[in-house]
């Protein structure tokens, strides 16, 4: 019974990077890089020797940088992310879109909680990419699951030069709010996926508790923001604005 018990503790200690899906990386991987218009691909190297790929693209006068995180199985170019890597940088913030750990096509929210840990590496590797690059306003602007890496990410990192986080459509709920120290956004659309709805009230008690954060939701946007990409932006560069250069605070509805 021992040998059985230590056998299930030996499996849930496996490090994450050996259930990602790195062929599915390379496959989205393959089908950015023939059509990469605006800004270049760079590949961050984990400590195991994993490259994942990263599109970088640099704002004319930055007033900061943006790491942006994609949702569950996508790729840091698809749609939503491939929108949000460039307009937020043509609004003045480069961007580093990253790929984050994907697994099958059939993977549920659930299966991906032990690969948070390569997500955090991933997210550290980033931001230290950015800290090299001259930047000292760094943040994370992250959809759905990857909004729920960079929670994973920021409440268990002991040091990191990021400054502000925002999330979009967010579908669990937040970790450990009590240790995150910087401002935080909550954005999600009013015709939003129930579970981000309905949870918006409990999230708001959280960051409530971290000075210099808020709620925001867009009116009829859905959780990908189909339609309403430039409000989006909107709320999130006015965000990054109040925290990194004392900007006013933005006119979208808040809850």
């Amino acid at each position: 019974m021992r040998k059985l018990v230590f056998a299930v503790l030996a499996l849930l200690a496996m490090p994450a990077l050996a259930i990602s899906d790195y062929a599915r990386e390379k496959r989205w991987a393959d089908q950015i890089l023939p059509s990469l218009m605006i800004g270049e691909a760079v590949w961050l190297q984990q400590a195991e020797g994993h490259q994942f790929l990263g599109l970088y693209t640099e704002a004319e006068k930055p007033r900061g940088a943006l790491i942006v995180a994609h949702g569950r199985g996508w790729s840091p170019d698809y749609e939503l992310y491939g929108m949000l890597r460039i307009k937020l940088a043509e609004q003045g913030y480069t961007t580093l879109a990253i790929q984050l750990p994907v697994l099958g096509g059939g993977a549920k929210i659930g299966d991906y909680i032990p690969t948070y840990p390569d997500a955090r590496e991933r997210f550290e590797l980033a931001a230290k990419f950015l800290q090299d690059k001259g930047y000292d306003n760094i943040g994370i602007v992250s959809h759905s699951l990857g909004a729920t890496m960079a929670n994973h990410y920021l409440i268990n990192v002991n040091e990191t030069p990021v400054k502000a986080w925002a999330f979009v459509g967010i579908i669990n709920g937040l970790e450990e709010m009590f240790r995150i120290k910087i401002p935080v956004l909550d954005v999600f659309g009013t015709k939003d996926w129930e579970i981000t709805q309905v949870g918006a009230y409990e999230r708001k008690r959280q960051i409530d508790k971290v000075p210099g954060s808020r709620q925001i939701a867009v009116p009829d946007a859905l959780h990908f923001f189909e339609g309403r990409e430039d409000d989006l932006v909107k709320v999130l560069t006015e965000f990054m604005d109040g925290v990194f250069h004392g900007g006013s605070p933005t006119t979208a509805s808040t809850r």
